[in-house]
């Protein structure tokens, strides 16, 4: 693989999961307590055997390029040709910021071009997934392919929301339809449809002349899926590659976080009894910078009427939380979180610094980094009045707390 770039496109804003990213980028949000978004698609590369990354940023970076430092640079030595950069929009071609994801792609091309790779993969970096990436470039390369693209089969009714491949018996495009309101499903399963991951592998020549043609069209939105893909198929060699997923679960696992409902559903599937995400596998694990901790506290356990008892269920507790006398159900508590005495989390997620007061009460919720809940406050059983507080809540009546938001005593 060291003739093989990878290019991460790390750059989006993430509107949709506001107030999460409202001070960091989308792929530097945390997710399960320990990890950031981008921990998964970096890990997936590392155990691919991936070692020369570069990651394309744009909006509010600095939380990023933080975790970067902290949590990847001693995987890569320079000496080896091993890098993982980050290249900011340094503006080379013209005055804009990125305009899709072809254009960000081509606005590095200087910097792509010098590191000589004979393919460039080419991934987003706020997917929750895990995949060896060497059988799909070994597949583009056995096919002379010019383009190769990630698959997922998914539901029709899934498919609205993915750009739909159409392929024949060997793999190769015969049509691609972006976001359609009538997916094309597979000719041997009329309920399944395949989807594009994001996912892309290009002959590095091929890429360029690719990039550079479609800069000059005044109509485009320089985008891979709307525009380089459906152009290139009639012409040029476009496989689909079938999501080999490296999860070892019965069902595929691979989940897009961009709504605050998705991002909730994905962090609750990893608290079930046997997990949908395998966080335990030795063999693909996934890495994230890990702080100097203690191990997580449970303290009291008086009985009586009125029990104080610090107790966590169902839940993952990441270290240095200390739950004094409070209880935790169902729930993703990560560092330093204080839960004091008689206070009761269900169905929620609390990040970093969390400290909730004596008696709250906090249900269906995500709390951001380092907000004080005050004592006896009650989040998640009034959609109405969280509103009014100017917390957000989503369309399913989940509660979001940004990070730096003050809260009132009850």
């Amino acid at each position: 693989m060291r003739d093989t770039l990878t290019v991460i496109l790390a750059g989006g804003r993430g509107s949709r999961l506001e107030a999460l990213t409202r001070d960091r980028a989308k792929p530097a949000v945390p997710f399960g307590g320990l990890y950031r978004i981008i921990d998964f698609v970096l890990s997936n590369c590392l155990n691919s055997g991936m070692r020369r990354l570069m990651l394309l940023t744009q909006y509010k970076a600095q939380s990023l390029d933080r975790h970067i430092n902290l949590a990847w640079r001693n995987y890569f030595c320079r000496e080896l040709g091993e890098f993982i950069d980050v290249m900011p929009p340094q503006q080379r071609i013209d005055d804009n910021w990125y305009q899709g994801t072809a254009d960000a792609v081509y606005q590095n091309i200087y910097a792509i071009e010098r590191a000589q790779p004979k393919d460039i993969v080419v991934l987003a970096g706020d997917h929750i997934y895990k995949m060896n990436y060497k059988p799909m470039v070994d597949f583009h390369r056995e096919m002379g392919a010019d383009i190769t693209i990630g698959a997922l089969r998914v539901s029709p009714r899934e498919a609205t929301q993915f750009g739909v491949l159409q392929t024949d018996q060997e793999h190769r495009l015969t049509g691609f339809q972006e976001k359609p309101d009538h997916p094309i499903p597979t000719p041997e399963d009329p309920e399944v449809c395949l989807a594009s991951m994001g996912i892309y592998v290009f002959n590095a020549r091929f890429l360029y002349e690719q990039l550079c043609d479609d800069a000059t069209r005044e109509e485009s939105s320089h985008d891979f899926g709307k525009n380089i893909i459906p152009a290139a198929i009639d012409k040029h060699r476009v496989f689909a590659f079938p999501f080999l997923d490296e999860n070892r679960k019965s069902d595929a696992y691979w989940r897009d976080v961009g709504t605050i409902d998705a991002y909730y559903e994905a962090n609750m599937d990893l608290i079930g009894v046997d997990p949908q995400l395998n966080l335990y596998d030795r063999v693909w694990p996934i890495r994230s910078y890990q702080p100097m901790l203690p191990p997580p506290k449970f303290v009291f356990g008086s009985e009586g009427s009125s029990p104080r008892r610090g107790e966590a269920l169902d839940s993952i507790v990441c270290q240095g939380a200390i739950l004094s006398g409070g209880v935790v159900a169902r729930s993703v508590i990560g560092s330093n979180v204080r839960v004091n005495s008689y206070a009761h989390i269900e169905d929620s997620i609390l990040f970093d610094g969390v400290e909730v007061g004596r008696r709250s009460r906090i249900r269906r919720a995500i709390i951001d980094k380092d907000v004080h809940i005050p004592e006896g406050v009650e989040i998640g059983y009034d959609p109405v009045a969280d509103a009014q507080r100017g917390f957000t809540v989503s369309a399913s009546g989940l509660v979001v707390i940004a990070r730096g938001e003050h809260i009132e005593p009850s």
